[in-house]
């Protein structure tokens, strides 16, 4: 973890005391990225007033910076953590694409890339990959790998918060029984931090993005694997084992198709991204979901359809997820959530059928506001996330 070294105030003392005020500040620019100083004393519990001093020694230390912005038709002061603190970098695999995002303390992407991956990659050789165009990446900022605070890293599949390691046996072959953490520090020499890709998107979602005013939200993952992330107060809740929100793998049909998890009538067996593209011929040729879904914004009655049926599954899931868990809001993402209304709309008619109803009525149903990048941002707040920034220093590695 990012630190950094400084005198502490003697506990009650005045001067501990604004310490603690401008250390709280500071986390909530962290946790959010930029906000008004009247957003600041809300998210805080701090007055108005003790608000602005702080912003104003913070600012005049070159810790915080300030711009005039505009809320509900007023003129506000926005503020954030000043870029010059440093860089972090946020990296999703995903089942086929590689997304690399360098990013500063307000979470303002520097350079981006992105890169097809082989099925059934391995850790060794992507691992390698990565720690090269990393370093690439850095040096056409005119810096190294050694000036990153720290990395975040996204993979499909659930990630067991104890061992670091995949936390379930056949979800991701060539991945398993490795720190994944641990392997990329030793090649890169800078502090990584790992989960699921479906938890992450779900982070970024709730902190900066679709679900930001939810209490509490579900983030389903739709694309070659299907997963979901829960997050509660802007935090992830995971489980004992890193496995909360692995929906893909609720059974639809106890007597259905072998699952790569090795269960029958798993929803990943009717709605993920193979299941969807082995129903189309060679001749058609399906050979990504993208595929599919251009083909089903151009019309085609066939795409369109198989599109709808797995929203249909996947609603159900959800539904029991809903009865289950209660969130407010339902995000969703992944490369078929890119299918919009065609995906979300069957989703929603099944939602509406099969779970509890309240007297709020049914979680909303919305779209990422993130894309495809919704994994690399919520990468870049968990690497933010183990920076530590005091008010009175910018942050080192330890």
């Amino acid at each position: 973890m990012s630190t950094v070294v400084r005198r502490i105030a003697p506990p009650g003392s005045q001067s501990s005391l604004r310490e603690a005020n401008r250390a709280r500040l500071v986390e909530s620019l962290k946790r959010h990225g930029r906000l008004t100083q009247v957003e600041l004393a809300g998210s805080t519990g701090l007055s108005p007033a003790t608000v602005s001093n702080i912003v104003k020694e913070l600012t005049a230390s070159g810790l915080l910076h300030t711009s005039i912005t505009s809320r509900s038709g007023r003129r506000a002061t926005l503020v954030s953590l000043t870029r010059q603190l440093g860089l972090v970098a946020g990296v999703h695999f995903s089942a086929r694409q590689l997304h690399i995002a360098i990013a500063d303390a307000t979470r303002t992407v520097v350079t981006q890339t992105t890169l097809p991956l082989p099925l059934d990659h391995r850790h060794d050789a992507e691992l390698d990959r990565l720690s090269i165009l990393l370093s690439d990446m850095m040096e056409t900022l005119g810096g190294t790998v050694a000036e990153l605070l720290a990395v975040g890293l996204a993979l499909p599949a659930p990630i067991d918060p104890r061992s670091g390691m995949v936390a379930t046996p056949g979800l991701l072959r060539g991945w398993e029984g490795i720190d994944v953490a641990e392997s990329l520090t030793a090649r890169i020499g800078r502090p990584v931090f790992v989960d699921s890709e479906a938890n992450l998107a779900g982070l970024a979602e709730a902190r900066e993005g679709s679900a930001r005013s939810a209490s509490s939200s579900v983030f389903i993952r739709v694309g070659h694997t299907i997963s979901a992330g829960l997050v509660v107060g802007g935090d992830l809740f995971r489980g004992v084992n890193g496995k909360a929100g692995q929906i893909g793998h609720v059974t639809i049909d106890e007597n259905g198709p072998i699952c790569r998890c090795s269960n029958r009538g798993c929803l990943e067996s009717y709605a993920g991204g193979p299941a969807l593209l082995s129903l189309f011929p060679p001749s058609e040729g399906m050979q990504r979901l993208s595929d599919l879904i251009q083909a089903s914004y151009a019309g085609d009655g066939s795409s369109r359809r198989v599109i709808a049926d797995a929203g249909r599954h996947i609603g159900i899931a959800a539904a029991s997820l809903c009865n289950l868990f209660d969130p407010e809001l339902i995000v969703v993402g992944g490369e078929l959530g890119q299918a919009g209304e065609i995906l979300m709309a069957p989703m929603r008619h099944s939602l509406e059928r099969t779970a509890l109803a309240s007297a709020n009525g049914l979680p909303e149903i919305v779209g990422a506001s993130f894309g495809e990048w919704a994994e690399t941002r919520g990468a870049i707040t968990i690497a933010l996330d183990h920076v530590i920034v005091e008010a009175d220093a910018l942050p080192f590695t330890a």
